[in-house]
């Protein structure tokens, strides 16, 4: 009974350590930026753009057969995800509920609401820097972030694979 008890609760240890079933590779900057494209600030006749302006920040995750759009919340890790766009990366399916990216550059969460986890969220899990695309739910825990909720595209969450170009939407 004692050794039932023990390899229960060693169970259950090892699922709180895995946090929300996030991806176990983590990438290396020099990896991010080979596969990122260099973000060039906007311009417009009078000079650069500040994105902060926008009112809302919508973008676009593609692939050769799915487009998602995604608008991003107020919070300081979005606006510096936004910043980053566009990239083209290869997007990696976890768990039975995610398909996660690795942005080049890891972002500031600080301020920023904590993820629920609903399936259509996007979320930044902090400990391995990857943005999390959710389409199944997930338990929410204290390293995850939300970044934005999807707009249209749910349903092919689950189906992106390969390259993959995340950039600023404009209707």
């Amino acid at each position: 009974m004692r050794r039932i008890v023990i390899f229960i609760s060693a169970i259950f240890l090892l699922l709180g350590m895995t946090g929300c079933g996030n991806s176990s590779s983590v990438q290396t900057p020099s990896d991010a930026s080979e596969e990122s494209s260099t973000a060039q600030p906007e311009q417009n006749e009078s000079g650069p753009v500040d994105r902060e302006e926008n009112e809302t920040m919508n973008i676009s995750v593609k692939s050769a057969d799915h487009e998602l759009i995604y608008e991003l919340n107020n919070s300081q890790a979005a606006k510096e995800l936004y910043t980053q766009l566009p990239l083209t990366m290869e997007v990696e399916p976890f768990s039975n509920n995610e398909m996660t990216f690795y942005p080049p550059q890891k972002l500031d969460t600080s301020g920023a609401p904590l993820s629920g986890g609903e399936a259509g969220s996007l979320s930044y899990y902090e400990p391995w820097g990857d943005v999390v695309m959710f389409y199944a739910p997930c338990d929410p825990n204290g390293s995850l972030y939300e970044l934005g909720t999807i707009l249209s595209g749910k349903e092919d969450i689950d189906k992106l694979n390969g390259s993959i170009t995340i950039s600023i939407y404009e209707e």
